[in-house]
């Protein structure tokens, strides 16, 4: 039995060891497109982030099970999968609070200006004549939290946010998430009267560029939008346009391209944007539990199939 990791750098300082119980295991930081069919062809079993596994690497390979190292499985062609008898698995459910967490990281960043803040302290405080300095910022109570995309994420979200005071209100992106808890909207509702809007949808033809121009143009100003679902459902061109008409505070966890390109125009701003390197998931214990979920899938497999 081989079982090959194909891109651990993106997994982080995780422990492989106990994987060599079920045989040979290879282990790669990370894996171009040139790389992918030398490196699986003569494997059981391949565990994949992002690298892509498509028809040809599947017909020229020996592969039986494919772990997705991540909840979305847009990397494998999941169809010929099927057809081929591989079977394959993702995890799910692992990064809720990981997710959680770092959506309110960056809403409170923007919010109460903390890398502003934290600059103006290190720098210009000790030389202030008074003991503070003021610049606006808002408090979450009172104010309306719009939440686009309901799922497990979408609800610890609003959990959160009620517990802060906000009024919490959703759009269901699939038209199948509903919540007795919480006032169901149109996307139209959602992105006029919210203060706060966070989004936590996959990317799919529902989803893809839900929010453009049009759509940015009727969102309040001043208006907080979060992204930690996935890069393209806000059109970003779309997005630095509408930015230099009204005031959009921006936190992107997620974008279009990643690693994001060096032209990207969300990166001309300062302190009205927030980003991270798509690291809402990677909490250690998130990545304990992924790896978990992984261990367990594999050994499933191997107890069932071979």
């Amino acid at each position: 039995m081989k079982i090959v990791f194909l891109d651990a750098l993106t997994l982080g300082e995780v422990d492989f060891e106990r994987f060599k119980k079920f045989g040979e295991l290879e282990i790669y930081q990370t894996t171009s497109k040139q790389e992918t069919l030398k490196r699986v062809k003569d494997a059981d079993i391949v565990v994949t982030n992002k690298v892509v596994i498509d028809k040809e690497i599947m017909d020229k390979s020996k592969i039986k099970f494919i772990q997705i190292a991540a909840t979305g499985m847009n990397n494998v062609d999941l169809e010929y999968a099927k057809t081929k008898g591989i079977i394959v698995k993702n995890v799910a459910g692992y990064s809720t609070k990981s997710v959680v967490q770092q959506t309110f990281v960056l809403v409170l960043g923007l919010i109460n200006k903390v890398c502003y803040f934290d600059k103006y302290t290190k720098k210009e405080y000790p030389n202030s004549k008074i003991f503070t300095h003021i610049q606006n910022w808002f408090e979450i109570a009172g104010k309306r939290w719009g939440i686009i995309g309901l799922g497990t994420i979408g609800k610890e979200v609003a959990k959160v946010a009620t517990a802060f005071g906000a009024e919490v209100v959703y759009y269901s992106t699939s038209g199948k998430n509903k919540s007795s808890n919480y006032k169901r909207v149109d996307l139209d509702e959602l992105l006029s009267t919210s203060d706060i809007i966070t989004i936590h949808a996959p990317l799919n033809e529902n989803t893809k560029d839900l929010i453009k121009f049009d759509e940015l143009m009727k969102m309040k100003n001043g208006v907080v939008l979060i992204n930690v679902g996935r890069g393209g459902i806000v059109n970003e061109k779309d997005l630095a346009k509408a930015m230099d008409i009204k005031n959009i505070l921006v936190g992107f966890d997620v974008f279009e391209k990643e690693p994001i390109d060096p032209d990207n125009p969300l990166l001309k701003y300062n302190e009205k944007t927030l980003l991270s390197p798509h690291i809402a998931w990677t909490s250690i214990e998130a990545r304990q539990k992924l790896m978990d979920g992984i261990y367990k899938n594999i050994e499933e497999f191997i107890r069932n199939h071979i």
